[in-house]
């Protein structure tokens, strides 16, 4: 296993389109939404161990989950996780873990995902991922993995790619970055062959990051090359909470991957799903004779097809006359939302919070 191989996971989302099983005490990456036995946190952990020493991998996440993410990854040392005092994106998220990896090792390269996809191809994840470490090693290159769509999909970024002169290279060079488009532009990006879906994955060298921050972003960078001195230390806290107050809130799509002239990208056909919403959940699931993805033997349907039931195991439901409709019961709260509608799940809990309900959240 490479010494110099490094992985970032970041696990500080709050998975509001996920409400109400997810909760901002206990968002989605920390729930086994799929019944395997482990949470998305914990597959993607497994997954990166599988070529990262567990010394290697880190976890950015916010201050308040440090307790769970040590409990559900209790292997993990303490100076590994990075602990966010205010989400201010992903690009912060990212320097952070960037600055203090290369602290310890100026040869290092990274690979950085969320922590709350899914890939149920593992063994081409572990195989595309490995590839383009052993060229970001020798490269300046920033290289993404990109999903063949299946569907013009507006929940996703997309990947606009340059065709090689030699199509043997699986490694083509990104020509644009575009954020969840409307439908007649996805059913665009589909038929014209060159574009994939973004996977928010990507691998790089330390130098080859800290060379992007320092050009597309230079106040961030100045903000966390500051610390160099506190980095693994009792001081690092401290500096960080500083450090924050003054960064941005900006994405590393938007600050960084978008302007860059290094960006690559593997296509990737790995199973891939962010599962970032129900209608990603069901897709990504076995259903009964009725299309129904249910969680229970005690939920009893009549009528309803192509839909998403979720109850306490310890009730009983009986619905009639649904059709493509998501109904979550989760403790103190209850969903009961049109699947074409779920878009708005996330409009839906800011309401709930202008109202001061948070207890509800």
């Amino acid at each position: 296993m490479n010494e110099n191989y490094y992985a970032v996971i970041m696990a500080g989302g709050v998975g509001s389109r996920f409400w109400p099983l997810s909760r901002e005490n206990k968002p989605k990456q920390f729930l086994d939404i799929l019944g395997t036995g482990e949470t998305l946190l914990q597959q993607t952990y497994r997954r990166l161990r599988k070529f990262c020493k567990p010394e290697n991998i880190l976890i950015v996440t916010h201050a308040s989950f440090n307790d769970i993410v040590k409990e559900q990854v209790p292997e993990i040392i303490s100076k590994n996780i990075l602990l966010e005092p205010m989400r201010k994106n992903t690009g912060p998220c990212i320097a952070y873990a960037t600055y203090k990896i290369i602290n310890k090792d100026p040869n290092a390269v990274v690979a950085v995902m969320p922590s709350d996809h899914i890939i149920l191809r593992e063994d081409v994840f572990t195989k595309t991922v490995t590839t383009a470490m052993k060229q970001a090693e020798v490269d300046d290159k920033i290289i993404t993995l990109g999903i063949t769509p299946s569907r013009p999909e507006t929940g996703y970024g997309y990947i606009q790619y340059k065709q090689n002169e030699d199509s043997s290279d699986e490694i083509k060079k990104v020509k644009t970055f575009t954020e969840k488009p409307q439908l007649e532009l996805a059913l665009k990006f589909i038929d014209s062959g060159d574009f994939l879906w973004n996977a928010g994955i990507f691998i790089s060298s330390v130098k080859t990051l800290v060379n992007s921050f320092n050009k597309h972003l230079p106040d961030v960078a100045n903000i966390f090359n500051n610390g160099s001195q506190h980095y693994y230390t009792e001081s690092e806290n401290n500096f960080i909470e500083k450090a924050y107050s003054m960064c941005p809130n900006i994405s590393m799509d938007y600050g960084i991957m978008e302007k860059a002239d290094n960006v690559f990208v593997i296509e990737a056909d790995m199973g891939w799903s962010d599962i970032g919403t129900w209608s990603a959940l069901y897709d990504n699931s076995e259903k009964n004779k009725q299309n129904n993805l249910v969680n229970s033997e005690n939920i009893y349907t009549y009528d309803v097809n192509n839909s998403i039931i979720r109850i306490d195991k310890n009730k009983v439901a009986v619905i009639q006359g649904l059709e493509n409709y998501i109904v979550i019961d989760e403790g103190d709260a209850l969903l009961i939302c049109r699947m074409d509608k779920e878009q708005n799940i996330k409009n839906y809990v800011e309401k709930i919070k202008k109202d001061k309900k948070d207890i509800y959240l």
